[in-house]
């Protein structure tokens, strides 16, 4: 492909991260400096920002405000779940989107997610090139979850594990501070893949992590497990368990809809809305064992703990969102940034290019041999994937003691 000029679009989908804005700022840094890119635009909401026309000015902002997207959590222009429908069944959304890029000239369209997201930028792609309407598509990766296939792992996942390892090992530290029993079972994210769950292992590496891991790629055996939780408490009088949010028993039943009506909501992806499962074991393992048990959901703030970024995380979030520009002006298209992790002890990582079609709707789970203790643990394979993930501290601003995180005008777009 040859030169291509013309303004590009970025979108944010889906949960955020507390680096996701690092690949805004690599996005939005890198294609002000490229003379083929007329104008930067930023969709709010993501691609139905694109679809209603409310999308800002990104050359308007400060460039010391952009800087600050680095250190800055969640999705500064907005996100969304939107799921665009098969446009052999309903072109509808497509036809509007093709209507809004020739408007205002829009050639670049760089969207930032995770499975659902690559999945929205693949048929985006697809239908621009059977309208004939030249465009260059990279998707940029984001998830916490860490589950998108053909990359070694995900921008946004080493400060989750890092938020998760570390509020891990301080609350071993007070689950032990009386003379009394007690049972604590923490509530980590992960649907389908125990990547998040997983990272309480680091804890555990360092001597202050869970007795027992339940991860999503096993199923869960509800005796099983309080079997195993009696013959701890019985020995040690301290029990510190991490769950996955979407562990199943052996028929696929969630085990937080034992005790919630809430994972019989569907979003608008078919998503169970799950939550609410450490408070259900805690009742389960209280009437079984007698004791005093603590249920802790860490929620939200696994994915928005931007002072407990790793800066290897926020470098190769903003790496991401860089490089998916140049890729784009350079005449590649159709494509995801994905990171190849270079063989030898020190970790360095590559940069490599997956066609959209081959990484939508894909997830990446924990190896089976990775997974130890019958289940309920993971191996030194794990420590090692994990543990060069989560270096450096980030250098976050703080004002008055407070955190100072960026504050965009968001100046819409003037046609």
């Amino acid at each position: 492909m040859g030169v291509l000029k013309g303004a590009c679009i970025f979108g944010q989908s889906g949960g955020p991260t507390s680096v996701i804005n690092a690949s805004a700022c690599g996005v939005f840094q890198q294609a002000l400096k490229e003379e083929n890119i007329t104008k930067v635009y930023g969709a709010a909401h993501g691609i139905v920002g694109v679809l209603n026309e409310q999308f800002f000015d990104m050359a308007q902002e400060d460039a010391a405000e952009l800087e600050l997207l680095k250190t800055t959590p969640s999705s500064a222009l907005g996100s969304v779940r939107y799921k665009l429908a098969d446009p052999d069944a309903d072109d509808t959304d497509y036809k509007r989107m093709l209507a809004v890029f020739k408007k205002y000239d829009i050639r670049y369209f760089f969207y930032n997610g995770g499975n659902d997201s690559m999945d929205t930028c693949n048929k985006v792609s697809k239908y621009m090139q059977k309208s004939g309407y030249e465009m260059r598509i990279i998707g940029v990766p984001k998830t916490i979850d860490n589950d998108l296939w053909a990359t070694d792992h995900c921008p946004g996942y080493g400060s989750a594990a890092k938020y998760i390892a570390t509020s891990t090992m301080e609350v071993y530290q007070d689950a032990r501070v009386y003379d009394t029993g007690m049972i604590t079972i923490l509530e980590v994210m992960g649907r389908n893949a125990g990547w998040l769950t997983a990272a309480t292992a680091l804890a555990a590496y360092k001597g202050a992590g869970p007795d027992l891991i339940y991860l999503p790629e096993k199923p869960f055996d509800m005796d099983d497990f309080l079997v195993r939780v009696k013959e701890i408490y019985a020995k040690n009088k301290k029990v510190l368990v991490a769950v996955s949010e979407g562990i199943r028993d052996k028929d696929g039943k969630y085990i937080s809809e034992y005790g919630s009506d809430l994972a019989q909501q569907k979003d608008s992806f078919g998503h169970a809305q799950l939550g609410g499962l450490a408070y259900t074991l805690a009742n389960i393992v209280k009437e079984a064992t007698g004791a005093k048990v603590r249920g802790i959901e860490f929620s939200l703030l696994q994915r928005c703990a931007a002072h407990m970024a790793s800066m290897t995380d926020i470098n190769e979030a903003y790496l991401a969102g860089q490089t998916a520009v140049k890729t784009a002006v350079e005449g590649k298209t159709d494509l995801m940034v994905a990171f190849e992790r270079a063989p030898g002890k020190a970790y360095k990582c590559n940069i490599k290019l997956i066609g959209l079609h081959e990484v939508a709707n894909k997830e990446k789970k924990i190896p089976d041999e990775w997974i130890t203790g019958g289940g309920t643990g993971l191996g030194q394979e794990f420590i090692d994937y994990a543990l060069p993930l989560i270096q450096g501290a980030t250098n976050l601003p703080f004002e008055e003691g407070l955190p100072r995180f960026a504050k965009l005008k968001k100046v819409s777009a003037k046609f």
